[in-house]
């Protein structure tokens, strides 16, 4: 038994390992897919949609009607190389040979000193508004010897295409001053021509390299240095807290290292000379990571916190609670999800309003759709919340009678007294008269018992004290309850009322007390002399004056019949 349990453990660990091992690399495809995605919206940002784009063409082929155009065009045509229409972009007097020289100053300095906040540039032709001035907008600030510079952009009204924003004049004055002082190495001097000068979808190829190869091998190295260190830690956590049962933790769990590894790239852009775009690239990266990580971390979170509250409601006898908190758990995930979501569209630019518009439509559709199901979830979580009933209650619904067997959110599951399975909607049980019989203190005992016509009222007063006596002597009844009286002169018997609650376990142990109670009954009736009475009947044989035929009248009675039709033949 003990080999058998060990294969079954075994075999269990290998599946949870297996699932373990899906679950991240799916988390992990979906991080490399959304680090591809933010490399494209880098290297597409500021570019408007095809219509926008074809309104645009109209005033400015070079894209300058948003302060991101601007900007991402600059770069854009920086980093291919074309210098000369990077000029375009500047609002200086210099012309020809000067002007291009100060374009690849820019662009240096940019690279070098600008902080990768590109997402953050406006993308309407009114610009940010961010500064005092209408017609100006901020990309970002670079420190230099002589103290922060702020890199601006103004908007000129020029006669050819319109107004367009362009780098200001007085930022570029500050260019040349700030190039001098620059002694960094760019990375595109240390790495090979192929991976620096190749592109696919805007991407360089070092850096598909880097998303592709170098992310998933610290990711990895990251789990085998989890490996090293959980049975270390497992045996000083035994040790400290004497539990010798208790398993390895894991110190570098999944969220952990996603976190390291969005911290390790945010160090990397800070200590290596990258492009400006290149910067943009992995910072969208580290924020992709850091979001996928705690949202992860929160999700976990919940769970634990649901099977805590869980351990907590089955030890005060709530285990109906867990349906509530499953549902509960589920939508928290799902507005986490959808937080994450939101946060990532924020960052790249994406305007969500019109998808939320679009949800609470949609919302709105699958309420009136979801309306029975709505209302039975709801009946449901009152029900739990009002604890009208629980797992193991004998109840009456309706028509229906049995035990609780399972409470869920939909519909409860009732296994009736005849062992079939029946599952009523919860928003039924909601709206009907609920009658828990489990629930009640005590039993009801109220016979009636006929005694024959014939008894005595000695006997019948005697009957009555003897029982009266026994029901009020008995340590099982409620002494205040007892009542025995001569109810009245019924069709075919004289009816005692007899009447006590009963204290009782349960059901069964009421018909124990019960039976002895009826038995002693009927031993005093007979002592007494009295008799139970059965129904009978009475039969009188008559002859009327004329000589016709006897007539039979029949009358409810608790004599003997046979006894009287003797004696009437007799008399006749």
């Amino acid at each position: 038994m003990a080999e058998t349990s060990t294969v079954h453990a075994l075999v269990w660990s290998k599946k949870v390992f297996a699932m373990n091992l899906r679950a991240e690399a799916g988390v992990f495809c979906l991080i490399l897919f959304l680090c591809s995605y933010a490399g494209t919206q880098t290297s597409a940002a500021g570019k408007p949609s095809t219509a926008a784009v074809k309104a645009d063409l109209a005033k400015d082929a070079l894209g300058r009607t948003t302060p991101r155009g601007t900007v991402m065009g600059f770069l854009v045509a920086a980093q291919k190389k074309q210098y000369e229409i990077g000029s375009e972009y500047l609002n200086t007097r210099l012309r020809d040979k000067a002007a291009i020289t100060l374009a690849y100053q820019l662009a240096v300095v940019l690279d070098t000193r600008l902080p990768a906040k590109l997402n953050q540039l406006s993308d309407v032709p009114e610009g940010s508004l961010s500064l005092l001035r209408p017609d100006q907008d901020i990309v970002g600030t670079i420190t230099s010897a002589k103290g922060n510079v702020d890199i601006l952009l103004e908007r000129v009204d020029r006669a050819d295409v319109g107004p367009v924003w362009l780098f200001s004049s007085k930022t570029l004055e500050a260019i040349p001053g700030i190039y001098d002082e620059l002694d960094t190495v760019n990375i595109d001097a240390v790495l090979p021509g192929f991976l620096v000068h190749n592109q696919l979808f805007g991407i360089v190829a070092y850096e598909w390299l880097v998303v592709f190869v170098g992310i998933p091998l610290f990711y990895f190295l990251a789990v085998r240095l989890n490996h090293l260190l959980s049975p270390f830690a497992g045996w000083i956590w035994r040790r400290v807290s004497k539990k010798s049962d208790a398993s390895n933790p894991h110190i570098l769990s999944t969220p952990i290292r996603l976190f390291l590894l969005a911290l390790t790239i945010r160090w990397l852009i800070s200590q290596v000379s990258l492009p400006l775009l290149a910067r943009q690239f992995w910072s969208s990266v580290s924020v992709v990571v850091a979001i996928v990580a705690t949202v992860w971390s929160l999700i976990l979170i919940s769970g634990h916190i649901e099977k805590y509250l869980l351990r907590r409601f089955s030890r005060q006898n709530l285990s109906a609670a867990g349906s509530i908190l499953r549902l509960t758990r589920r939508v928290i995930n799902l507005l986490i999800l959808f937080a994450g979501v939101l946060l990532t569209l924020y960052y790249f630019g994406v305007n969500p309003t019109a998808a939320l518009a679009g949800l609470g439509v949609g919302g709105i559709a699958v309420a009136l759709a979801a309306q029975k199901t709505l209302e039975n979830v709801i009946g449901g979580v009152s029900l739990m919340v009002d604890k009208a009933l629980q797992v193991g209650d004998t109840l009456k619904v309706g028509d229906t009678c049995g035990t609780v067997e399972e409470i869920g959110l939909r519909s409860t599951r009732i296994r009736t007294f005849e062992r079939t399975l029946v599952t009523v909607p919860n928003g039924q049980i909601a709206n009907v008269s609920l009658e828990t019989i489990s629930a009640r203190d005590k039993f009801c005992f109220h016979p009636v018992v006929g005694l024959r016509y014939g008894t005595t009222a000695e006997q019948m007063s005697a009957v009555i004290g003897r029982v009266h006596d026994l029901l009020a002597t008995h340590i099982q009844l409620e002494q205040d309850s007892v009542r025995v009286r001569f109810l009245g002169f019924g069709s075919s018997s004289l009816d005692l009322d007899l009447f006590a609650y009963v204290y009782a376990r349960d059901w069964n142990h009421f018909l124990e007390i019960q039976e002895g109670l009826l038995l002693q009954i009927m031993k005093i009736v007979q002592e007494t002399g009295a008799q139970i009475a059965l129904p009978s009947q009475i039969t009188y044989l008559t002859r009327d004056r004329v000589g016709h035929a006897a007539q039979l009248r029949t009358l409810q009675n608790g004599s003997n019949s046979e006894s009287l039709a003797q004696s009437a033949r007799k008399s006749a």
